[in-house]
């Protein structure tokens, strides 16, 4: 007997409108185990759809299918499939990117992405860990990679009940791999670095904001140096500032890799390093502000939106007239709207003029699903002071 689940006349409307979830507060009868692929039934009697379905998680369904279509593990080869052809034809000039974008690869709660020879994969919900075995055996097919790692520390599968671990699930992964993007280079870590291993999502906005490089710049958050370094091939002098000395550890080693003596790493607070460079009257013609999500909830929105302005109040203060800053947000629950607005009040406390020259997002392999809001989190704002 297969697995149902029915829900209400809100649920049905919402997945009738496209959206892929559906809340637990919607459903009003269940026939099915947590991790089923389950049918999933409207208040009239008729079929919407199959969708993964969790018992722990406030979203407690994952539309996979629309109306009558059935999901199964020939239709799960497909769609994997069909998200690498479609990276395939991007001609990435980078051996590190994402492979599949969950729900806008039709693959709610599944992650790939791809480091050199080496897949990490995130199976984000119940459904999808209890499919991850056949998702290794077509990645492995198909691509041959020398080992996949699921990278499942994260909190999302808390949510779900489910561990929280770090495992090759496939050949070998070492501790370290070496990618390309460009004609730069990085060391990761895969075991333990932030997200997969690296912010593969802000990739094509380094070089566009390369493209506006000049002098000195000052790269904030930096991480493993995705912007800095590659803002130093056109700049006289990177200053790079972030607050885990393991971060600024692996940025040096990747700019000594690189042969970029221009760059220079900081430790320490970055709200803290740009009041101290204002007070020593410090200068920058490049300004990058690459912050993590600091509303991870919206009860958390009022208090991000106070720490945004703060960094970008600072950040105008040190930058040269006609110098460029890249401001950006990570997170979901602070709006295009929302984050312009607080620049604007930043520059206005700053008494300066900044004017909007590039709007971006997130790199074309992790694509917005329309429809679906939660998909377009990452704003990127390139900016002139006049």
């Amino acid at each position: 007997m297969s697995s149902t689940v029915v829900v209400s006349q809100r649920g049905a409307e919402r997945a009738e409108r496209g959206h892929p979830w559906i809340y637990q507060s919607d459903v009003v009868e269940i026939r099915a185990r947590g991790g089923d692929v389950a049918e999933v039934w409207g208040p009239r009697g008729r079929k919407l759809g199959e969708a993964l379905y969790s018992d722990r998680s406030q979203i407690a369904l994952r539309l996979l299918t629309r109306g009558e279509e059935h999901f199964g593990v020939e239709r799960l080869a497909e769609r994997l499939h069909a998200a690498i052809a479609f990276r395939d034809r991007l001609e990435i000039d980078a051996t590190a990117y994402r492979l599949v974008h969950a729900e806008a690869d039709g693959l709610p709660s599944l992650i790939v992405d791809r480091y050199a020879d080496v897949l990490v994969v995130q199976a984000l919900s119940q459904g999808m860990a209890r499919l991850l075995g056949a998702v290794v055996e077509v990645l492995t097919e198909r691509l041959r990679p020398a080992g996949i790692l699921a990278r499942h520390d994260v909190h999302a599968r808390a949510l779900e009940g489910l561990p929280e671990t770090i495992e090759v699930v496939s050949g070998t992964v070492p501790a370290t791999v070496a990618v390309r993007d460009r004609d730069l280079e990085y060391e990761v870590d895969l075991h333990h670095g932030q997200k997969t291993g690296l912010f593969l999502d802000q990739r094509e906005n380094r070089w566009v904001a390369a493209a506006y490089a000049g002098g000195r710049g000052l790269d904030c958050f930096s991480y493993d140096g995705g912007f800095g370094l590659a803002l130093a091939r056109r700049s006289t002098e990177v200053v790079a500032v972030d607050s885990s000395e393991q971060a600024t550890a692996r940025l040096a080693a990747n700019a000594m890799r690189n042969r970029l003596a221009n760059v220079r790493t900081v430790t320490g607070n970055v709200f803290d390093v740009l009041r101290e460079m204002e007070r020593r009257g410090e200068r920058f013609d490049t300004v990058v502000l690459d912050p993590p999500a600091f509303a991870k909830s919206r009860a958390a929105l009022s208090r991000a939106l106070g720490a945004y302005k703060e960094i970008n109040l600072r950040a105008i203060k040190i930058l040269e007239p006609g110098g460029t800053l890249v401001t950006c947000s990570c997170s979901f629950h602070v709006s295009e709207s929302a984050l312009l607005d607080v620049v604007e009040a930043a520059a206005r406390d700053a008494r300066a003029m900044l004017s909007l020259v590039e709007k971006r997002t997130q790199a074309r392999d992790h694509p917005v699903l329309l429809g679906v809001p939660e998909t377009y989190y990452l704003k990127c704002f390139l900016l002139r002071k006049l």
